[in-house]
C-alpha cells in the first residue's frame, strides 16, 4: 500500500479504530495522525471511544473526538486496528460515508470490508504494519512515540509469539527517532492505580482452574465493578495474568456489559487457536489473543467455550 497514491488531491481525512481501543489501537491510530499532519496537506481528524489516562501524553490524543459531526463526509477514512466494520467505535458514520475507505490491521479474522484493504496477520501490531508503510526518514519523535507505544503493548513489550525479528528491527529504527522507552513501558503498560491492582487481585483471587490445570477462568459482574468504582478500562490485561499461571494454556476472562451480556477475553500460550474459538461465537482476533460478547448465564458461556479449548486440547494429543 502507497500512502503518498492514496492521499492524492486528497484535502479530507478521518482515522478510526475499534471499541473500547488498547494501546495498539490508540497508538496507530494516533502515529497515523501525526504522519499525515507533518507530510501532507490534508485536514485529519481521530475519531475513537475513551480511552486510558496514560496515553494521553501522546501527541494528538487531547484531539481526538468521541462524538461525530454527523453532516461531515470526508474524501477518505482510514479504520486501523479493527478486525470487523461492526466493531468500529466512534468513527462509524465518518467511516460509511467516507467517498473512500481504507482498513489497516493485523488480525487474522479480518475479511477486508473496506475500499482498500491492508491485512497483515504475520504482523505483532498495527502500529508494525503502519511503521513499514510510512516513509522511515519522515517519522517524526512525535509519530514515533505513537508507533512504539502500539507496539509494546500488542507484544506485551516484546514477549509474545507475534514477535518476529523485523517487529525488533522496527522498534530499533523508532528508537533511535529519540523514543524514551523505558518511560513509555514503565507508564502505559506497567503502571496501575490502586483500583485497578485491586480489582486484578479480586479477579485472580476469584478465578477456577478446569481441564487438569490446563484452563482457567475468572468472572467480574457488573455489580463488582461497582464495588470497585471501575469501568472496562480498568480490566485491560487480567487476562494476559491469568494466562501467566503455571500449566494453564488457555485463559477465559467475562466482564459483564448488560443484565445477560458478557465481553469475553480469550488468552493461550502455544496450543489453543483462540482466533478459531471466538470466530465460532461471532468475534475475532489472532491465535492466541481474542474475544468475542456473549448473552446468557456466565457459566454456560464457559462450559461452551470449554468445549470448542477440548476440541483443540484432544486433536493437539493425537
Amino acid at each position: 500500500m502507497n500512502l503518498n497514491q492514496l492521499l492524492d488531491n486528497v484535502t479530507s481525512v478521518a482515522i478510526t479504530g475499534h471499541v473500547h481501543p488498547d494501546g495498539d489501537c490508540v497508538g496507530s491510530c494516533l502515529g497515523l495522525y501525526n504522519y499525515l499532519k507533518e507530510n501532507f496537506p490534508v485536514s485529519v481528524d481521530v475519531y475513537l471511544e475513551s480511552f486510558a489516562e496514560p496515553f494521553l501524553f501522546m501527541n494528538g490524543a487531547l484531539n481526538v473526538q468521541t462524538k461525530e459531526n454527523e453532516q461531515k463526509v470526508y474524501e477518505l477514512c482510514f479504520a486501523l486496528d479493527c478486525g470487523d466494520e461492526d466493531r468500529i467505535g466512534a468513527g462509524k458514520v465518518a467511516f460509511q460515508t467516507a467517498k473512500k475507505t481504507v482498513c489497516i490491521d493485523h488480525h487474522a479474522t479480518n475479511r477486508g470490508y473496506a475500499d482498500e484493504n491492508l491485512i497483515c496477520p504475520e504482523m505483532s501490531a498495527t502500529s508494525e504494519v503502519l511503521a513499514r508503510i510510512m516513509d522511515n526518514e519522515k517519522i517524526s519523535k512525535q509519530t514515533a512515540e505513537c508507533l512504539y507505544t502500539g507496539i509494546v503493548h500488542d507484544t506485551g513489550v516484546f514477549q509474545y509469539s507475534n514477535v518476529s525479528p523485523d517487529t525488533l528491527r522496527i522498534a530499533a529504527d523508532l528508537l533511535e527517532k529519540g523514543v524514551n522507552a523505558s518511560s513509555i513501558i514503565s507508564k502505559t503498560f506497567m503502571e496501575k492505580t490502586y483500583k485497578q491492582n485491586r480489582i486484578l487481585g479480586f479477579a485472580l483471587s476469584n478465578s477456577i482452574l478446569f481441564m487438569d490445570g490446563k484452563c482457567i477462568f475468572s468472572i467480574v459482574r457488573e455489580t463488582d465493578m461497582k464495588r470497585f468504582e471501575i469501568n472496562p478500562i480498568d480490566l485491560e490485561g487480567i487476562v494476559a495474568h491469568m494466562r501467566d499461571t503455571t500449566g494453564v494454556e488457555c485463559a477465559i476472562f467475562l466482564y459483564q456489559t448488560n443484565a445477560e451480556e458478557f465481553k469475553v477475553s480469550l488468552r493461550s500460550k502455544e496450543i489453543i487457536d483462540v482466533g478459531k474459538v471466538a470466530v465460532y461465537f461471532g468475534g475475532g482476533g489472532h491465535a492466541r489473543a481474542a474475544g468475542c460478547t456473549l448473552n446468557g448465564s456466565a457459566r454456560d458461556m464457559v462450559n461452551n467455550i470449554a468445549r470448542l479449548i477440548e476440541v483443540q486440547l484432544k486433536e493437539q494429543e493425537k
